[in-house]
């Protein structure tokens, strides 16, 4: 049975959202046997598109220059803000769906339709923006640069997890590859002669593991081997290895790069190795709305779904959300699938599952409930967009003084 609040406006959007739910499971499901790796997601956004052409929304495709990218939008009556409802889609190599991104695509796709479904009293611009390359390579920080966000007065997307949270944070974060470039030689025959890519290598993960007593407790930096020789008969000539380094601000890693750059300067001329740094993007802390956030707890509880606090330290990754928060004012809460950690086989499994199924429609829910919140209540745009310039003033301030 479909819940019912205090608002009639919010009755008819949870009855257009179970009205569509089986689509939307089907929708999810497929996303789900079906994942695609990040810039690769053609299937995947034709997918998520099909249903919002349909009903009607205008469609945008290759948005910020991104093949896998679109906007879907769609204008009730003359002016009110613009509300964006992320989605992501990309998986993870090997793990698939290992962090739920089936079900955040659909369920900002599913609220959105049944805001239009719905025919509540609001006016406003809903979009669905469709951001590609979360997992790897940084969609949204692509699409900020294109100015893609210029206008949107709010943005809202939802994760699964294994606790229901609505203000957890997130890490800023870079990562690096470090190409070791040494000399090949016999290991056996002619050691002498040769240089050992592969030793600079081992001399980064050990410089970088003597470092770490020195960071402060926010920061993590993690790596893997990614090449690290052809046979074990031969100097290896060249080797590589991939570290995601990350803090609590975009200032604090900086000087997190500063240190394992210079164990990296020095693995190199340990072993006489010439060393090339790939850089990534940088994915900024994310800065949750406040009033936003109160906004989505309180439909929520509507709904009949408490939420909790997030861990006071640690427990945090990384999201190119924290991108698009410094340019407007944005939320990304949480909400429960099961006891699985992602990046895991078992959250993979449980994204397809009835209970991820189910928080992916409650999330819906709440995401259409508080589009229309800000589309139909002055006050509580007003508060949202008020904090956030107030934030940005604040943080502008804050970096000339640095």
């Amino acid at each position: 049975m479909s819940e019912r609040t205090i608002s009639a406006q919010k009755d008819k959007i949870i009855y257009a959202t179970d009205r569509i739910g089986p689509a939307m499971r089907d929708l999810a499901l497929s996303l789900h046997q079906h994942p695609e790796l990040s810039f690769e997601e053609h299937r995947s956004a034709a997918e998520l598109i099909e249903p919002l052409r349909a009903a009607g929304f205008a469609i945008e495709t290759g948005t910020g220059g991104l093949e896998t990218a679109f906007r879907a939008s769609w204008r009730r009556g003359q002016g009110g803000p613009t509300i964006a409802l992320l989605a992501e889609y990309d998986a993870l190599p090997e793990l698939g769906h290992a962090c739920g991104h089936n079900l955040i695509g659909t369920a900002s796709v599913a609220a959105a339709l049944a805001l239009k479904a719905a025919d509540v009293e609001f006016t406003g611009c809903i979009e669905v923006i469709g951001t590609p390359a979360e997992e790897d390579g940084g969609g949204k920080i692509i699409m900020v640069e294109k100015g893609v966000f210029e206008g949107v007065d709010a943005v809202m997307m939802f994760h699964p997890r294994e606790k229901n949270m609505v203000l957890r944070g997130a890490l800023a974060c870079h990562d690096s590859t470090f190409k070791f470039y040494g000399k090949a030689a016999h290991a056996a025959s002619a050691p002498q002669q040769g240089i050992s890519a592969l030793d600079a290598v081992l001399h980064t993960f050990n410089g970088i593991n003597a470092l770490r007593q020195f960071f402060t407790d926010d920061v993590r930096v993690h790596g893997v081997i990614t090449h690290g020789g052809s046979a074990a008969n031969i100097v290896p000539a060249y080797a590589e290895a991939k570290f995601i380094l990350r803090a609590a601000t975009v200032a604090g890693l900086s000087e997190v790069r500063r240190k394992v750059y210079a164990v990296v300067q020095g693995a190199a001329e340990m072993t006489g190795a010439r060393v090339e740094i790939d850089e990534g993007l940088i994915y900024a802390e994310r800065n949750n709305n406040l009033a936003l956030a109160a906004c989505f707890t309180d439909n929520l509880t509507q709904l009949g779904v408490d939420s909790y606090d997030p861990p006071t330290s640690g427990g945090v990754g990384s999201s190119d959300i924290g991108n698009v928060s410094q340019v407007t004012a944005a939320i990304h809460p949480y909400l429960r699938i099961g006891d699985v950690t992602p990046h895991t086989p078992e959250f993979a499994a449980a994204a397809g599952s009835e209970e991820g199924l189910s928080a992916m429609l409650t999330a819906a829910k709440a995401l259409a409930m508080t589009a229309y919140d800000l589309c139909h209540d002055d006050a509580q745009l007003a508060a949202v967009k008020n904090e956030f310039i107030q934030w940005h003033s604040q943080t502008v301030l804050a970096g000339e003084k640095q």
